[in-house]
């Protein structure tokens, strides 16, 4: 029997307000509580996949330089506009130790780079055939866009001597430039045309000479004598 207030006999009316209003309202809460933590555990396993996912590559061979060679016209220019980014420190490690911060860190300046940077040609740009410059007003050729990286590195702590501007002749017979990471597991390459960091071998170019890393003369690679000028045009 129930009384004339609705309340249950030997049981207070308000705890039937208790039980019969607070307790859903309660459930509820616990509920949602219950999903945040879910989805902040689920969040932090993915983070710790992704992470465990993040595998060093396997070693790359490097690419042995030849004789020393005349730099492209563009770096000697760019030179003289900003000598210190041109300086060689013979103090500073000639490769890096690739370890997995320093894997994360290329990825993430490539991909920055090559998804903020739109592609212009240095006639379109400048007025000129080639010129090496950063694309601080957001746009550039594959030169401009690994300058970018290079300094992009070096301000996270990457030695600037191990961060080599490479010519090579690309997949469809023209100039371009890309970066050379010269590390303990080899040579690896970071270009614009890709997201990807690729062994130099497995990029499909011909590398024909690099910065050098004992002053201010390149190097030839791959037994060529390095003596043209390559106009890297391609933006």
């Amino acid at each position: 029997m129930r009384h004339a207030d609705g309340g249950i006999p030997g049981l207070p009316f308000g705890a039937l307000r208790w039980r019969g209003w607070t307790d859903p309202i309660r459930r509820a809460r616990q509920a949602a509580s219950l999903a945040l933590v879910g989805t902040i555990l689920m969040l932090g396993g993915a983070n710790t996949h992704a992470h465990a996912r993040l595998v060093l590559p396997d070693g790359a061979p490097v690419a042995e330089a030849n004789v020393p060679v005349r730099p492209i016209n563009g770096w000697t220019e760019f030179c003289g506009r900003m000598p210190h980014e041109c300086t060689v420190d013979a103090a500073e490690p000639a490769s890096i130790s690739l370890t997995v911060a320093v894997w994360r860190t290329l990825q993430s300046v490539n991909r920055r780079v090559n998804a903020r940077i739109r592609p212009i040609t240095d006639q379109a740009h400048w007025g000129v055939v080639d010129r090496w410059d950063f694309p601080d007003d957001g746009f550039g050729d594959c030169e401009d866009y690994q300058l970018l990286k290079r300094r992009m590195l070096v301000e996270r702590g990457l030695p600037r001597r191990a961060l080599l501007m490479t010519v090579v002749i690309d997949e469809i017979n023209e100039g371009h430039a890309v970066l050379t990471v010269r590390t303990d597991r080899g040579d690896f390459i970071l270009d614009n045309k890709t997201d990807a960091i690729r062994p130099w071998r497995r990029t499909g170019y011909s590398f024909i000479k690099r910065a050098g890393q004992d002053g201010p003369a390149w190097v030839s690679l791959e037994g060529k004598d390095g003596t043209a000028q390559v106009a890297t045009a391609e933006p």
